[in-house]
């Protein structure tokens, strides 16, 4: 039996009507893990365990992100989000070698984003990013980018070139630790002025040193960030929380939403982070 669980007691905290789950990934039997790809989680969480994770938190849509288990074949992807239907889309891996063909078949299957993983796993890291950019840019897809957010300072310069629109995933990912008025957050905060910036709120536990239940460290510094530009936060599940290998450690869906929606001050600020702003992004076609 699966040490994951898709459902349980409801959150506290209501989604509003058509949010959106900015970040899962899903699992097909048959899609095997690409050489140099992590492994496949056990059981293959897929779409219709993802369902009921669905059902159980009031979610209508979501994005469903490319697993380093897969590398550069998005096909585990592309049928992924064929089971799901209209209500997901996806982000996939590219790099600049890819063809046009092959990024308009992309776009077909419901693509409308490219990640950039630069951390043990990824398929495509930072040293691809401008060229990553340049191909997400011309078809209007937004560029997912994780990284050690301990580098941020170093990387804003490249950081706000960029022309599409992008993510700055799992909370910055700031393995060092970060002070609210720091200078790592005070660059997040620069970034997210030139508007292309966003900050998505996912897989907080990846990142703290503080832990469960409140995960105070990076809650402290998420805080200046969702109150500085509400409209640019996202959300999303981390589902199937790849990092977790028992029942012990598997986080619990409803109390990370509960978490995240307090950080969201206002049924605006929600609204804009559940709803509109990842609609902006990834479901206007």
């Amino acid at each position: 039996m699966s040490f994951r669980r898709y459902t349980g007691a409801p959150p506290r905290f209501k989604l509003p009507e058509g949010a959106i789950d900015s970040q899962i990934h899903l699992y097909l039997p048959n899609y095997p893990a690409a050489i140099g790809g992590t492994p496949v989680p056990d059981g293959c969480p897929g779409p219709e365990d993802y369902r009921q994770v669905m059902a159980w938190l009031g979610i209508s849509r979501c994005v469903v992100t490319q697993g380093n288990a897969h590398q550069f074949d998005n096909e585990n992807l592309i049928a992924a989000l064929k089971a799901m239907g209209p209500c997901a889309r996806g982000v996939a891996v590219i790099c600049e070698d890819t063809t046009e063909r092959e990024l308009e078949r992309l776009h077909q299957a419901g693509i409308r984003g490219a990640r950039i993983m630069d951390l043990p796993g990824g398929a495509t890291g930072l040293t691809h990013l401008e060229r990553v950019d340049e191909k997400a840019h011309a078809l209007g897809w937004t560029v997912a980018v994780q990284f050690d957010g301990s580098q941020i300072c170093a990387l804003e310069k490249r950081l706000a070139a960029l022309k599409s629109n992008w993510i700055l995933d799992h909370h910055g990912k700031i393995f060092q630790g970060a002070r609210p008025d720091g200078p790592e957050v005070a660059t997040i905060l620069r970034l997210m002025d030139k508007g292309r910036c966003h900050f998505k709120l996912a897989g907080i536990y990846e990142s703290s040193k503080r832990g469960a239940p409140a995960y105070e460290d990076v809650a402290d510094y998420t805080r200046v960030v969702t109150a500085h530009a509400p409209e640019r936060i996202i959300w999303g599940t981390n589902f199937p929380h790849n990092q977790a290998t028992s029942a012990a450690s598997y986080p619990c869906d409803a109390e990370l939403l509960d978490l995240a929606a307090s950080w969201l001050i206002g049924a605006r600020a929600q609204e804009l982070a559940f709803v509109e702003t990842p609609e902006r992004l990834f479901f206007m076609d």
